[in-house]
């Protein structure tokens, strides 16, 4: 069990800084993702945990142990990478018996630990065979199966499931999930896809640039984003982004969206005809039964663009008062390109930004 600290962490090649003084600690037995767009140092973050990049400054701590002059094979950590590595000539045991065989461990501790971890991640029909003998998803849990059997404080993931088709994604991330319920082992996983991160993390962490840009729950992140940026790299389909600008008449204020005109019913710090950027989550535009019990001003006229039918959800690609957007629609929802219809925006979960800065308007 561990716990693993990074304070004010850099990193820099020549003399490009690629991590921006990096600050996060992550608890024991909790499951953390960093997530962001490719080559925003998040991979670099995880190397230098492992000790496969050297530091530029700061420090990094597990156990609340220096790690800087602390070599990788001593870190106390294991490491599955997005290729999955394996020794094509051995088959599943002997992959996964290698690096217990390497640290003199006795044949029984081997056998032990072998069958221990292949029970967990159900390999053991499959222990004899070759990794050309196995499917994509059963070879990353063999990548897995070797990092388990070193029964190490820290679990790093490094996009471990890219490669794979998304049938056997969504599979795979089932899989880690359970894995990590019964090990309870502090996991710290990379990935670029926020639908693996929103599914799996404890909580997230957000990176742009090589700085952090938020930590919190999936919940948090999601409704109460800091900034534009995690709120349109957090959602799929991602937020509606539409440039408005605030009129206050009285006691109430309302955002004017072009020719739509929204009531804001928990005031942020807003100002008379100021320009702000609103986001509306798709998911927070209703269609059907549920909009004849919203009030009056929820309601906004729409024309179909066009629609999706996936599986218990549609998507709905629409205009409303000169405005496009999407929405993420319950059910089957059978509308035709040009139909005139009625939607319902819930006003609770509208955000607002500043349009110079991006960052979020709070109340």
């Amino acid at each position: 069990m561990a716990q693993v600290e990074l304070r004010d962490v850099i990193k820099k090649f020549g003399s490009t800084k690629v991590v921006h003084g990096a600050s996060l600690l992550i608890q024991d037995n909790e499951f953390i993702v960093l997530v962001g767009p490719s080559g925003c140092g998040k991979s670099t973050i995880l190397r230098m945990i492992a000790g496969l990049e050297t530091i530029s400054g700061g420090e990094i701590f597990i156990n609340k142990k220096p790690m800087s002059n602390v070599i990788p094979k001593d870190r106390d950590v294991a490491m599955v990478f997005q290729n999955y590595a394996l020794y094509p000539h051995m088959n599943v045991y002997d992959n996964m018996a290698f690096s217990l065989k390497m640290a003199k461990n006795t044949k029984q501790e081997v056998d032990e630990k072998v069958r221990q971890a292949s029970a967990i991640l159900e390999l053991t029909p499959y222990l004899q065979r070759k990794p050309a003998e196995l499917s994509g998803g059963q070879r990353q849990r063999v990548a897995m199966g070797r990092a388990i059997v070193r029964n190490p404080a820290v679990f790093l993931f490094d996009e471990p499931l890219s490669n794979l088709d998304a049938q056997l994604r969504t599979q795979m991330r089932m899989e880690l999930k359970k894995m990590h319920l019964k090990m309870k082992t502090t996991t710290i996983y990379v990935t670029h896809d926020q639908v693996e991160a929103m599914t799996l993390a404890d909580r997230i962490v957000i990176f742009r640039d090589g700085s952090i840009q938020q930590v919190g729950t999936p919940i948090e992140v999601f409704e109460k984003p800091v900034n534009r940026f995690v709120a349109c790299f957090i959602g799929n389909p991602p937020i509606n982004i539409v440039s408005g600008k605030l009129k206050v008449s009285g006691m109430q204020t309302s955002v004017i969206l072009n020719q739509l005109t929204l009531p804001i019913l928990k005031s942020p710090k807003l100002k008379d005809f100021q320009d702000v950027l609103v986001g509306i989550r798709p998911d927070a535009i209703k269609f059907g039964q549920s909009v004849s019990a919203m009030p009056e001003e929820c309601r906004l006229k729409a024309e179909v663009i066009v629609s999706e039918i996936l599986g218990g959800q549609s998507l709905l690609e629409f205009t409303a008062g000169g405005n496009t957007m999407i929405a993420e629609l319950e059910g089957r929802v059978q509308v035709q390109p040009g139909e005139k219809i009625t939607l319902g925006i819930d006003l609770e979960r509208l955000l607002f930004f500043d349009p110079e800065t991006e960052e979020t308007i709070t109340a």
